[in-house]
């Protein structure tokens, strides 16, 4: 994968004579590269006794370290697929297999967006959980209740139904998991910091998993479904099965895979089996899995779409059962025509423009967990708010948010004009500051009198250490505020990062826009694409496995 580039922290002081102007604060600088704890903290909870609810969820634990890979991999690679290349038809049937529940563990029921028109997110979770029909798979004391979800994929579609991106997050990624309450009445849970991001689910449910998702990528979830164990041989018996490439023959025995080495057709068990052996693929960690699971989904959807299953209702109908009897959405998702729209919206995707992603992560201390790589993690983040087209710079996508004609932009040449529409309701109250780290270029003078003239009164600027690339950081509930002001001076989207340390927004001005802010680019994210839906591609096999 190639390494997105590296964009500058906020500025902390001037190093020189500052006009931080009326209202402004110079904000501080957020140290980027904090140490990581490197234990995982098992918090005691309460046993519960409705299936819903959590269980304990222990990882097991395997020559020393953990197994972190569960058989639920294969269900959400089919739940994905059939959200990728299913019709309407499929959702009738889907509608009456379907448990509920709410979007959010704050009780909110839908992100308010419309599944017709709008883009949308739609988080895709396997639980590990060994309740109920589940429970050959293994006791309940390993996971029980809602489970942890040892697979989690944000499933991004465009407005336009042009891209679609599955993004990958490791199951052993550390992240700070917000507070949140069960809505099946299995309590309420403070906040925690440095764990595994698929724990986020095991005490208050999916709800959660997608709050976490939330805070870690600035995304808004718009939907959830969550898949167990037994839709995994199911569908990939119902498919006639799915072709695999390994470099090497495997033989793993936690997992059971066997295959030659070359290209094989899998379903049933070893289906299951080619998703659950972690040790088996790449260096032996999350990472090679993931990239064996995004395989196997593109070869999933390039063979539905080739054998013309869309066209077959019967056969269509066996994968939408295999898949849906063990299947729980949002409440917003839950209903026949929600479904026929998003399947309507999907169905004609063309498989080249289904990309795969993986988080960017580094080892954390405990070389057992990752952690999120920055700033290339926030750089893609940013990149995926302001468009679900990673292909194309940043630079060049067009914004919603661009001023009227006659607005400040990056090439213009009067520091006094303002918006014709006029200044957001509440830009007077909105703290900006110009850190100058171009060394005195003539551009950075005109700035001040754009944001103010266009209503940003307390707009003022400071010397700034040098800096190569240009960027806006933003505090605590400014973001918004920041994309308007990105959108105002012309300068991409994708380069507005948030800062706890920023105060207001800061417009970080580096030697890129010397020559004019429309010299700036946002990042190319266009590297942290595995692969898309069309590639066939071939999995490295771990001789340690």
């Amino acid at each position: 994968m190639t390494h997105l580039p590296d964009q500058p922290p906020p500025a902390d002081r001037p190093v020189g004579p500052s006009d931080p102007g009326q209202g402004a604060r110079v904000p501080g600088r957020a140290e980027r590269h904090e140490e990581h704890r490197a234990e995982h903290n098992d918090e005691h909870r309460a046993e519960r006794h409705d299936e819903h609810r959590s269980g304990r969820g222990l990882d097991d634990v395997d020559g020393g370290r953990p197994r972190w890979l569960r058989p639920v991999a294969v269900a959400v690679i089919a739940l994905v697929t059939a959200v990728v290349v299913f019709g309407g038809y499929w959702a009738v049937r889907l509608a009456t297999n379907v448990d509920s529940l709410d979007l959010s563990a704050t009780g909110t029921s839908g992100s308010g967006v419309d599944d017709r028109t709008d883009r949308l997110q739609i988080l895709v979770l396997g639980s590990d959980t060994r309740s109920g029909s589940n429970a050959a798979y293994g006791a309940e004391d390993d996971s029980s209740g809602y489970g942890q979800a040892d697979v989690m994929m944000l499933l991004d579609i465009s407005a336009d139904n042009q891209h679609v991106n599955v993004l990958s997050f490791p199951r052993d990624l550390l992240v700070d998991i917000p507070a949140c309450t069960d809505g099946q009445g299995g309590g309420s849970f403070g906040g925690r910091s440095g764990e595994m991001i698929n724990s986020a689910m095991r005490d208050a449910g999916p709800g959660c998993a997608v709050d976490t998702v939330n805070e870690v990528t600035g995304l808004e979830v718009d939907h959830f479904m969550l898949a167990d164990f037994n839709a995994v041989t199911e569908l990939s018996d119902a498919v006639g099965g799915v072709d695999v490439c390994v470099t090497q023959a495997i033989d793993e025995p936690k997992s059971g895979l066997k295959l030659p080495a070359g290209t094989s057709s899998v379903q049933g068990e070893q289906a299951l089996a080619f998703l659950r052996a972690r040790a088996a693929f790449g260096d032996g960690g999350d990472l090679g899995r993931i990239q064996a699971q995004q395989a196997f989904l593109g070869s999933l959807t390039r063979k539905i779409k080739d054998e013309g299953t869309l066209g077959n209702p019967q056969r269509l109908l066996g994968i939408a059962d295999a898949l849906t009897s063990n299947l729980t959405v949002d409440r917003g998702l839950a209903s026949v025509p929600a479904m026929v729209t998003i399947g309507n919206r999907l169905k004609d995707i063309d498989p080249a423009k289904v990309a795969f992603i993986a988080v960017p992560t580094v080892p954390a201390a405990d070389p057992n967990r990752l952690v999120l790589d920055e700033p290339l993690a926030s750089e893609l983040f940013a990149a995926l708010r302001s468009s679900a087209d990673l292909t194309t710079p940043a630079a060049d996508v067009p914004s919603t948010d661009v001023p009227s004609e006659g607005a400040p932009t990056a090439g213009s040449t009067d520091p006094t004009a303002s918006p014709d529409a006029g200044p957001l309701p509440e830009a007077s109250s909105v703290p900006v500051v110009v850190a100058d780290g171009t060394g005195g270029a003539s551009v950075v003078a005109s700035l001040v009198p754009a944001l103010t003239g266009a209503g940003y009164a307390g707009a003022g600027s400071m010397l700034a250490p040098a800096t190569p690339l240009t960027g806006i950081y933003y505090g605590e509930g400014f973001e918004e505020e920041a994309r308007a002001i990105a959108a105002l001076l012309g300068l991409p989207a994708s380069i507005a990062t948030p800062d706890p340390s920023v105060y207001g927004v800061q417009v970080y001005v580096g030697a890129d826009a010397a020559g004019g802010l429309d010299q700036v680019a946002g990042p190319d994210v266009s590297g942290a694409i595995n692969q898309t839906a069309d590639q066939v591609s071939c999995q490295d096999t771990n001789p340690f496995g």
